[in-house]
């Protein structure tokens, strides 16, 4: 099969090589997967899962991407719940070869249904963005309806999902960003939003929960801005200043099927709208991959038509 790797992690994005690999043999609870699109996340590739195994081992030339939406296409032993020939969407392991190539083999767990009037390249966009969003809003943020949220990178992949699921839910949300980013924020369902570069984030004010995609010195300033009893909840490594009397989260994302059914159903009904910027073949994703200019929304490599 076709597929990207990486070998030196010291060449980040620019590392990525399109070679050819054996398909992957399901394991046990395994489904392989055809993959028709693929989400990438470029952080990935400083996550150390990304270089070793779980024992700490090299498992170079490994393949990147944990995002997918395609066709099961065999089941490992044991596996239940799934189907061959079922349209599935979901999260893979960060430990294993990833979703930048035409197989992929994936717990069958990790994996939800993926409707049939979904398209795969939105499929593929969900999982991190909407799980993280999901997961930090309501089991580490705990948010409730009347709180007010502020929400770092309002009109990003993660952003945007966080700012209109603490609209959906009743919360008033203040989105932040660059200055080009402000109208994206505001569709999004954002009330207010801070230029990052040019206002002054202290002037918010006091607020219940904070999500930050940021971290440094925003999310140092940040800190100071939770109300006694909120949240700060952060996706980018524990927070270097904690707020006195409020809780610190820092968390890494996990698959859920029941949650990705939450989140696929919101975009069926247009409850939730995707922030997909680029589409790319695979033959031209490692370009793709390494944008010359900044881009907005998320970029999607479709792996099979």
């Amino acid at each position: 099969m076709k597929a990207i790797v990486v070998t030196d992690e010291a060449a980040g994005t620019a590392g990525m090589t399109v070679v050819e690999r054996p398909e992957p043999e399901p394991a046990i609870n395994d489904v392989v997967v055809q993959v028709h699109a693929s989400g990438f996340v470029p952080t990935e590739l400083a996550w150390p899962s990304t270089w070793t195994d779980r024992l700490g081992r090299d498992r170079t030339p490994s393949i990147p991407g944990h995002e997918l939406a395609g066709v099961v296409t065999a089941l490992g032993y044991g596996t239940t719940g799934l189907s061959v020939g079922q349209r599935v969407f979901g999260l893979t392991d960060w430990s294993r070869d990833g979703t930048l190539a035409e197989y992929v083999a994936v717990e069958a767990r990790n994996l939800a249904p993926l409707p049939g009037d979904v398209d795969f390249t939105v499929g593929a966009s969900l999982p991190i963005s909407g799980l993280t969003a999901w997961q930090g809003l309501f089991e580490h943020g705990r948010l409730r309806a009347g709180q007010s949220v502020l929400v770092h990178g309002a009109a990003g992949a993660v952003g945007a999902v966080v700012t209109q699921l603490a609209h959906e839910f009743g919360a008033y949300v203040i989105g932040t960003g660059r200055a080009a980013d402000r109208q994206r924020a505001l569709d999004f369902g954002a009330q207010e939003f801070v230029d990052l570069e040019n206002d002054d984030l202290e002037d918010v004010g006091g607020v219940d929960l904070v999500f930050d995609v940021i971290g440094g010195d925003i999310g140092r300033r940040s800190a100071g801005l939770i109300r006694a009893g909120g949240s700060l909840v952060s996706v980018v490594g524990p927070p270097e200043v904690r707020p006195a009397d409020a809780l610190t989260i820092d968390f890494v994302v996990t698959s859920d099927r029941a949650q990705l059914g939450e989140i696929v159903q919101r975009v069926r009904d247009g409850r939730l709208l995707t922030n997909i910027g680029k589409v790319a073949d695979l033959d031209d994703a490692v370009a793709a991959l390494n944008p010359t200019e900044r881009t907005t929304g998320k970029t999607i490599i479709r792996v099979r038509s």
